[in-house]
Formats: C-alpha cells, structure tokens, sequence
C-alpha cells in the first residue's frame, strides 16, 4: 500500500484513475476545489490549487509517498506544487500532453520534422521558463496550453526537491459522453450524417492512447521509479483519414471530405505538421501498450451511441 495523493481526478481518466488506486489498495487522497466529491475511501480535501497558503495548510502535516497532478498548466502552477510539497512527497508525477511537441505552438520546434518524436524532442531540463506571463488569465491560458505544459514540466524538473515524471499524454478517447472533449463525437456525428469534413489535402499521423489505458499506465507509473518525460500512446498511428474509415465502416457511410491547405483551419486530429510521439521509452521500461485498431471501434461506438436521443 502507498499513500497517494490526487491533484484533479474529478472526471474522465483521473477519476478512473482514483478508482484503480483504490481498488489496488492504496491509501488515497485527492485534492480539489469540491465540485465533484471523491469515491468512498478517498480522502477529500477542498482547496484551490492555486491558492499557495490554503494548499499549504491543507495538505497540513500529511506525507505521501506519490502526488499525482492530473491539473497542473503553467509554471506557476508547478512553482507553488513544488514549494507546498516539498518534504511531503518522494515522487512527484504530472499528467502532460503530446501537444508540448506541436510545432505550431512555438519556432522552438520548427526545424522539427522527423516523426515518431521521442521525449528528448522537448526537454524540460533546459526549456525557457517565463513566470511573468499572464498565466492567470483564463484566455491566455487557453491560447498557450502547450507553452504553459511545457513550462510547468521544466519548473518541476528543475525546482522540484522530489523525483519527478510527466506522462505526456496522446490524444484521449473513449467512454462515450465520459470523453467530454468533444472531438472523436465531432467526427461520429458528421461522418452518419453526410456533414462535410475539413482535413487537410496531406494529413500526417498522430496517436491516440484509450483513457482506461492512460488510467492504467498512470497507475502503473506511481509504482515505477522512472524520471522525466515519457510518451503515452498505444502502437500503430492514424491519420484523420483512418479515423474516420473506423467510422464509417460502423454508419455504414462514406466520409464526406472538404481538403483545406497546409496551414488551414482544419477539424481536430487533421495535421499538416509532425504530431506523433513515439513509445518506445514506456515499452522499455515494462509498460505494454495495445494497438489503436484493436479499440477504436469500440470507441467509435460508444461515442455513437452517446449521440442516440433518449426515448425514455
């Protein structure tokens, strides 16, 4: 048993996540600002993560053997975790996005053309942090998701008096109305209903990871002693063409695609840019991800089936 302690877990994988800590035993905690309340055996702590001094005293005299942030976004917010849990945690892991390695979000990563990218692509032991960035405006925020990823993972690699991991996650789906994203639905719904869908004339591939798996690897990384950056994704990329074939062989109908430019503004999973990681690192050190043709067509039905108006 470890003790454990959860930054976000409100929804989707993090939630799933809670669950699998606590079915395999551990002594869990999670930390929130109380919208959603923690499952029976999780201990619930309502705090503002942002918020220095009220985190501080609510974690209060409590030790953990590993922190999970499943919401951590900008370095500021990575500066305050390693101030409040410094001394109260050996490991420290974040959940991270592979869109730290979007070109397009930084001249960084413009020479970057070879794909799958490996962690070394993006390293947080020398990526430039810039704390006074207007990090606590919503809008800003939202603009800069992958700069503010990339900068909190430099801030705890760097600052962080605990052994630190990012889990970059691919892009997550499954679980029906539970992937509340949006995006594999915005091309459920269009391909049964004959919509036009914008890609782009040569998309390149990405990778997707299913959200149990991503729960899973999470669970498996708080037990593992690995450090800095690590891919999450299943095998066998996909483009935006394959996507919707998975689709379509399920509606019974043909995709219906309006070619944009490079450049272009295009549905989501249609790139004109490198945008697949690589998961060599995870695979050798012992986690074994599936293939993404073995559950995408699960995905695709549930996403389905979450579309299909109640009768009740």
């Amino acid at each position: 048993m470890q003790r454990i302690c959860v930054i976000g877990g409100s929804r989707y994988f993090g939630k799933l996540l809670v669950d699998l800590l606590l079915a395999a035993g551990h002594q869990v905690t999670v930390i929130n600002r109380g919208s959603t309340r923690p499952p029976a055996g999780a201990e619930h702590l309502v705090v503002d993560r942002d918020d220095e001094p009220a985190l501080t005293a609510a974690v209060g005299s409590r030790t953990f053997d590993v922190v999970v942030d499943q919401v951590c976004y900008t370095p500021v917010q990575a500066a305050i975790a390693c101030r409040a849990f410094a001394g109260r945690t050996r490991r420290y892991v974040m959940t991270s996005t592979i869109e730290v390695y979007d070109p397009a979000t930084t001249p960084l990563l413009s020479a970057v053309s070879a794909v799958p990218l490996a962690e070394e692509t993006v390293d947080p032991a020398t990526w430039p942090v810039a704390m006074d960035l207007p990090w606590h405006d919503e809008a800003y925020l939202e603009a800069h998701y992958a700069e503010g990823k990339r900068q909190a993972e430099a801030v705890l690699t760097r600052e962080g008096p605990f052994a630190f991991a990012a889990v970059r996650s691919a892009h997550v789906l499954g679980g029906g109305a539970r992937e509340f994203t949006g995006r594999l639905a915005h091309y459920t719904e269009r391909v049964a209903r004959g919509e036009e869908i914008a890609v782009h004339a040569h998309p390149l591939p990405t990778v997707f990871i299913h959200y149990e798996e991503l729960a899973h690897l999470l669970l498996w990384a708080t037990a593992q002693d690995f450090t800095g950056p690590l891919n999450a994704c299943s095998d066998d990329p996909l483009d935006v063409r394959d996507l919707t074939a998975v689709i379509a062989a399920q509606v019974g109908r043909t995709p219906v695609h309006r070619s944009v430019p490079a450049g272009g503004q295009a549905s989501p999973f249609s790139f004109d840019r490198p945008y697949a990681m690589s998961n060599t690192r995870a695979k050798e050190l012992g986690f074994a991800p599936s293939r993404t043709g073995d559950w995408l067509p699960g995905a695709v039905a549930e996403a389905l089936t979450a579309e299909e108006p109640s009768t009740a």
